[in-house]
């Protein structure tokens, strides 16, 4: 979920050499460099030229980027650090030489698709088939065959039905919410909220298309919800941590309200709509920033808001720790800060039963490790104080670059005698599951490969099953499913055997689980293998490596909807594991928008299914992955 940073003086190198190649052959073509070369050169290349080691975007997804996402990472976002010093002419230089644009896009192919006629309405009288990042109350992620429009033996039969293509998009991490036939989809590099209505599933049109004040691009995906003045509305988050709440009916928007504290603050997690509070987590991401001797580590921490549905005034404020202070003097004469850390990554889960609010932090950035980090946390809903916690894994001090015994010139790191190393954090959001015996457990997963279930109440730990030991790019990524007491877990890394640890098991492969939700025993498993023969091995970035189960899975009348991290599509049986379909979206899409259309990487949350149709988001241009630009629609066959 991070985007990492490493090996920069050997990536520099090979930044640099390329560099100076360009040049030279444009020299020799009788023309003058780019202006822009030297300035990628200086402060961009290390990264970007080396995205399997750095985890950063590549210089191919960078060149499809749209002009405006670019321009904010250099200002506000996660590159503002590479961005500070550049003149806005020199940024402009820069962004022409990566994407050959000069301006911001504008969006025209919208207004050619715009409905007519009945369909410009939404339909908003039927209750929400997706309302959440988990779709229902207890994020189970599940649809009914009714909810959907379909069936499990539909489902193992489908054919493509059309593609919709976003210009400069090199990313679809969002998943929409679903409200009838109408689907509300933000896109975040197009900076938009699109409103598209599917009542013919042959025709899809869009009712209405909301704008980001000042084109920030977004991040989360969205939320539904009907508030106490019947007014239904729509809530997710930027990148700039503005958080936006629409009418959902025409898509203006009620308030918008940046909810950013810290100096890298972060929205990820998907909102919660509830009648009298809309539930915002918040992340950061000074992960990134610390490997820099400049930055003064590490000062940010995770924290939670419950804010007023029609003002966007805060309620509560509920923070992982105290703010940091100073621990000790890093070794020239500056501090090193402390605690930090505890990111919230995902998207609460709301027991209004109980009262409470479950959600899962990330690791720490410096000592002390916080006991509210790599933890699973309730926090009460009426005034957002803490009522149970439990820690998975102490002691992960994680900063970019700093490896796991330290690196003296790096000031901000610290010796491996502080810290496992691990960057095992709680992305995934959790589940509040009933069994068949009226016995209720919070489900989560870990990027350790982990899946916990603890007592609602307590947060007293019931079992947990160890599916390999994971990585910082998961183990147990984005999220879980929950059908019948089987617990649906995607594994995208086995992970290798711990120092001292016992060997893993070699049957362990990355692909799909069915995990006893009453023991935590394993009762099937999908295995998926690498498909890297002809072009396919060409398109897909790593692809001997980069193929396990990252996004979190749609299940649909019990069968598992689920992308791998090279682009396929999956459909497997719930039941019993069964492999019921697939289908290769890394390719080229002709699309009903006229877009040129580009499948990637699957990854994040973006598959849903309604009146007849799955839609699928492919293309993630994070971590050295597949970029692409499209939203796919299949249906079964007749």
């Amino acid at each position: 979920m991070k985007v990492f940073a490493g090996l920069a003086a050997l990536a520099l190198a090979a930044g640099a050499a390329w560099a100076v190649g360009t040049e030279l052959r444009a020299q020799s073509a009788n023309q003058m460099p780019h202006p822009g070369s030297a300035i990628y050169r200086m402060r961009c290349a290390a990264c970007h030229d080396n995205p399997g080691d750095t985890k950063s975007p590549s210089r191919e997804t960078l060149s499809k980027m749209s002009y405006q996402v670019i321009s904010f990472a250099l200002t506000q976002g996660k590159m503002q650090a590479q961005g500070a010093g550049l003149s806005e002419e020199e940024r402009g230089q820069l962004i022409n030489y990566l994407t050959g644009r000069s301006a911001v896009t504008t969006d025209t192919w919208s207004a050619a698709m715009a409905c007519e006629g009945g369909r410009k309405a939404p339909g908003l009288s039927a209750q929400p088939a997706v309302a959440s990042f988990g779709f229902d109350a207890r994020q189970t992620r599940v649809l009914t065959a009714r909810q959907a429009g379909l069936t499990k033996a539909g489902l193992g039969k489908l054919n493509l039905a059309w593609a919709i293509g976003f210009p400069d998009v090199t990313m679809m991490r969002a998943q929409p919410a679903v409200v009838g036939n109408t689907v509300f989809l933000p896109v975040a590099e197009a900076s938009a909220m699109y409103a598209f209505d599917v009542s013919d599933p042959a025709k899809p049109c869009v009712k209405w298309v909301y704008n980001t004040p000042g084109g920030a691009p977004l991040r989360t995906s969205a939320a539904y919800g009907v508030i106490a003045d019947g007014t239904p509305v729509l809530a997710f988050s930027g990148l700039d941590t503005t958080v936006h709440v629409l009418d959902a009916r025409t898509g203006k928007p009620l308030w918008t309200k940046a909810v950013g504290t810290y100096s890298y603050s972060l929205t990820t997690g998907t909102p919660v709509v509830l009648k009298d509070r809309v539930i915002v987590p918040v992340s950061q991401f000074e992960i990134m920033q610390a490997y820099d001797n400049n930055v003064t580590c590490c000062t940010n921490h995770g924290y939670v808001l419950s804010l007023d549905p029609k003002t966007g005034a805060q309620q509560w404020r509920y923070d992982t720790m105290p703010d940091a202070q100073p621990v000790r003097d890093r070794g020239d004469g500056k501090p090193l800060m402390g605690p930090s850390g505890a990111p919230i990554w995902n998207s609460p889960l709301v027991d209004e039963k109980r009262g409470l609010i479950y959600f899962g932090t990330g690791e720490s950035n410096s000592p002390p490790a916080h006991r509210n980090t790599n933890a699973l946390i309730a926090i009460r809903l009426k005034d957002g104080t803490e009522a149970w916690s439990h820690q998975a894994t102490p002691d992960d001090i994680f900063n970019v670059g700093c490896g796991p015994n330290g690196r003296p010139e790096l000031l901000n790191c610290v010796k491996g005698n502080e810290t496992v190393y691990r960057d095992v954090d709680f992305g995934a959001s959790l589940v509040l599951a009933k069994l068949k015996n009226g016995k209720e457990l919070v489900l989560a997963g870990q990027k350790s490969g982990t899946v916990w279930a603890l007592e609602p109440e307590t947060g007293k730990v019931v079992w947990r099953r160890d599916i390999g030991t994971g990585t910082p790019q998961g183990g147990i990524h984005w999220g879980l499913a929950y059908l019948d007491d089987t617990v649906l877990v995607p594994v995208a890394h086995i992970g290798r055997p711990l120092p001292g640890g016992p060997p893993i098991d070699p049957k362990l492969q990355p692909g799909m689980y069915g995990v006893d939700a009453n023991t935590g025993e394993l009762k099937w498993q999908y295995s998926v293998t690498p498909s890297c023969d002809g072009e396919r091995g060409k398109k897909a970035p790593r692809c001997e490596r980069v193929y396990g189960f990252s996004g979190a899975p749609t299940v649909i009348d019990g069968a598992v909807i689920q992308g791998s991290l090279d682009g396929r599509l999956f459909v497997i049986d719930a039941k019993t594991g069964q492999l019921l379909w697939t289908y290769d979206t890394l390719r080229d899409f002709q699309t009903v928008n006229g877009v040129a259309g580009k499948g990637g990487s699957i990854d994040s949350a973006s598959i849903v299914g309604v009146n007849g149709l799955v839609l699928v988001g492919s293309g993630y241009g994070m971590f050295g992955q597949a970029p692409g630009n499209t939203l796919l629609a299949f249906k079964p066959k007749p």
